[in-house]
């Protein structure tokens, strides 16, 4: 996949941008990366478009800024000469997504809603579609159907995903982002109300990560501290003790270990919906990663890793849920 797609990818969320006056390009780019979403689809359906990309482009260059409804060649010239990383349409246009990949452009995202759009990206090499209008057009059951015999196709859908169903087509793996815009409300920008979309995009972020304590562990001295600190929690809690080969738990948000670990008393363990999404964030947010904590299943997959510096006197590490 397109080294853009892929660290579109790792943000999850794409913000639809309508915007009317190019001055209010640079303030809302700005609001976007300080509430941790730092990237954009700035539709072109006003005039302001190819000023606000531009504008995006050169003052916020951490931003990834896309343009959309793409539907004319000239659009095309104009949104990759402003900066645009990305193009996006609504529909699936051959000719138009031909002439993109002449040109070399930055990958094209077209709107598909049917077995035979995805026909004509596949002829066309395409990794990703964009669905629209998804909840309208079937939502994540027609995704699901149609990803079935397009097994190599990804979807970025967009219309209608908001912050209650977001969760729902991110948890679906051929699914890389979703498009949305309730964060970037219309009325907002025009307003130039940005600390309330920086607030919002924030919101948003936490929303998709889900974070919530999982699990605290306890730093005991040897086998027997670590059985008592378990049984006590057993007395008094009813936290069923369990014996492990590193540790004994109490119930399942207790862990006392029967050899030090890290932290000088412990870790607190963070659960995250998307474990990739949760680093990149935070590290795009200053929070610094102890290298060589990362720990991995027998798949392979992601699982855990810990935070470089300690709150408290614990370590901290993020679990996938």
């Amino acid at each position: 996949m397109n080294d853009v797609l892929k660290k579109l990818s790792a943000i999850g969320i794409v913000p639809v941008v309508v915007i009317n006056d190019a001055d209010k390009a640079v303030p809302l780019a700005k609001a976007l990366v300080e509430g941790g979403i730092p990237c954009a689809e700035v539709t072109f359906r006003t005039a302001a478009a190819e000023e606000a990309i531009k504008r995006m482009a050169e003052e916020v260059p951490e931003l990834i800024v896309g343009a959309g409804t793409v539907l004319t060649k000239e659009q095309a010239d104009k949104a990759v000469a402003a900066g645009s990383k990305f193009l996006v349409s609504p529909g699936l246009d051959p000719e138009l997504i031909a002439y993109c990949q002449e040109k070399n452009y930055p990958p094209f995202t077209p709107g598909t809603t049917n077995p035979s759009d995805l026909n004509h990206a596949v002829k066309l090499g395409l990794e990703v579609v964009k669905f629209f209008p998804a909840e309208a057009a079937g939502g994540l059951k027609m995704i699901k159907a149609m990803a079935a015999p397009y097994v190599n196709m990804k979807f970025m859908p967009t219309g209608g995903i908001n912050a209650d169903n977001l969760k729902s087509y991110l948890d679906f793996p051929k699914i890389i982002a979703c498009g949305g815009s309730w964060m970037v409300n219309s009325k907002l920008v025009a307003e130039g109300k940005f600390d309330e979309i920086e607030k919002l995009t924030r919101e948003a972020v936490n929303k998709m990560l889900g974070f919530e304590l999982t699990h605290v562990g306890i730093n005991c001295s040897d086998e027997a501290e670590a059985n008592s600190v378990a049984n006590k929690f057993d007395k008094i809690f009813g936290f069923a003790a369990n014996d492990h080969k590193k540790c004994v738990f109490a119930g399942s948000e207790i862990e006392a270990l029967k050899v030090p670990y890290h932290g000088a008393k412990g870790h607190i363990a963070i659960g995250t919906n998307y474990l990739n999404r949760a680093v990149n964030y935070l590290e795009s947010q200053g929070v610094k990663f102890k290298e060589g904590s990362e720990v991995y299943n027998e798949k392979g997959d992601f699982t855990a890793v810990y935070l470089d510096e300690e709150i408290g006197g614990f370590a901290v590490h993020l679990v996938q849920k």
